[in-house]
């Protein structure tokens, strides 16, 4: 098997949204959860290979040392060019760790300059002028600059990550990108001649992100969030999804958020308004040493069988702020992981067929647990938001990792009472 592209994503959900994205650009694609070896293996017809890692906060060396892991696993597999693929809203700091891993990838690779763009159009996110938009607004003044571990105070792509490498930062505005093709590519020679190692890229619709897919296809190492990932994959001759396509299983259904996200709120609040049930975790009550876990499982065995079911640790920016202020940001986030993380063990052994996951870290914690190493990626929900299937020690499992800020408000009801 030779792979067309290989993809390394800094977190789970992010790594189901760009291996939706090679899905949709007709390349049969993999993905693999965790930092892989020589025991990890992948379908045989696939033509990309995402591994999703869980790099986005972790310390920057750490974040290195397992994306040129997955790099060199990538190669072994006959991959010529790598994706690093990041959050559309580039979360990160100023140490990093899309700096970091971007300058450790291209070194590996013997590659002088990459291109970067986090645009997502259909998800509302743009750059122009180097600058990251959320719809109309700049992102540093958009709801989604409260990111809890990363937040996002300013929007200027150039800045934020001329803070995170030691190498000069360039510029590919819109209107090159509107000129085509070879106008982009101009344009990155230009500033790998001026000595420029980082390329941000601008990007307003999904015709300028396959302009720039076309553009970037010979380079050994590009990034950004999903939607360069399709313009990418577009420029690969298609081969289209897998002959036959699983479909969600038979079974009861779960939904388990623990993304505090704007959007998140809105679809717990959507699926408690549809009347079906819902229960909300205590996590200063946990860290008390309380069995919610416990709590949750009676509360599940008294559900009717035929409707789907939600657990949720998810809060208001108000609500996080306090259970942050008292068990402090890291141990915070650590208690909704080891709850949901078990919680999503015992209900796949009490016959749970059809899980729906909503935040990247808890989507690391759940898959994890379960011992989920690989997925087939299948038809989506949303867009971002496809069904990934696999096997685990309780039987098949469609499994659905939605980045907290993904999916339309209604997602929640509409994936599990529709996929039966």
């Amino acid at each position: 098997m030779t792979l067309r592209i290989g993809c390394i994503a800094d977190d789970f959900t992010g790594g189901t949204d760009v291996a939706a994205a090679f899905r949709r650009a007709g390349l049969r694609t993999a993905l693999v959860f965790g930092t892989p070896d020589d025991t990890t293996t992948l379908p045989a017809d696939c033509d990309a290979a995402v591994v999703a890692l869980k790099s986005r906060s972790t310390p920057a060396d750490e974040a290195v040392a397992d994306s040129l892991t997955a790099q060199r696993w990538l190669w072994d597999k006959g991959a010529a060019q790598v994706y690093f693929k990041y959050c559309s809203t580039f979360d990160s700091t100023p140490q990093g760790n899309i700096g970091p891993v971007s300058d450790a990838l291209l070194d590996a690779a013997g590659g002088v300059v990459t291109v970067h763009c986090p645009a997502s159009p259909p998800n509302g996110r743009t750059v122009y002028q180097g600058h990251l938009f959320v719809h109309d607004q700049l992102l540093s003044d958009s709801p989604l600059r409260h990111h809890p571990l990363n937040p996002m105070t300013d929007s200027a792509l150039v800045r934020l990550l001329s803070a995170q490498t030691r190498y000069p930062v360039g510029l590919v505005d819109w209107a090159t990108v509107r000129r085509g093709v070879e106008a982009v590519r101009e344009a990155i020679t230009a500033h790998q001649q001026a000595g420029v190692r980082h390329v941000v890229a601008d990007a307003l619709t999904d015709d300028d992100l396959a302009v720039l897919g076309a553009a970037t296809l010979e380079l050994p190492v590009v990034a950004g969030a999903a939607g360069l990932a399709e313009g990418l994959g577009h420029a690969y001759p298609a081969t289209g999804p897998s002959s036959v396509e699983p479909k969600p299983s038979e079974g009861r259904a779960a939904v388990l958020a623990g993304s505090c996200s704007a959007r998140t709120l809105e679809q717990i609040g959507q699926f408690y308004a549809a009347g079906l049930p819902s229960l909300h975790l205590d996590v200063l009550a946990a860290a008390t040493g309380r069995d919610i876990t416990g709590e949750a499982l009676a509360w599940y065995a008294e559900q009717d069988p035929a409707l789907p079911v939600l657990v949720y640790a998810s809060a208001s920016p108000e609500e996080l702020a306090a259970v942050q202020a008292q068990l402090g940001v890291a141990e915070a986030a650590a208690q909704v992981e080891e709850l949901l993380g078990t919680l999503a063990s015992h209900l796949v052994e009490r016959g749970v067929r059809r899980m729906l996951v909503a935040g990247g870290e808890t989507s690391g914690a759940v898959t994890t647990a379960l011992g989920v190493r690989a997925v087939l990626v299948g038809e989506e929900a949303d867009p971002g938001v496809p069904w990934t299937y696999a096997t685990t020690n309780s039987g098949d499992l469609a499994l659905m990792l939605k980045s907290g800020n993904f999916g339309a408000p209604d997602l929640f009801t509409r994936a599990l009472t529709e996929a039966k």
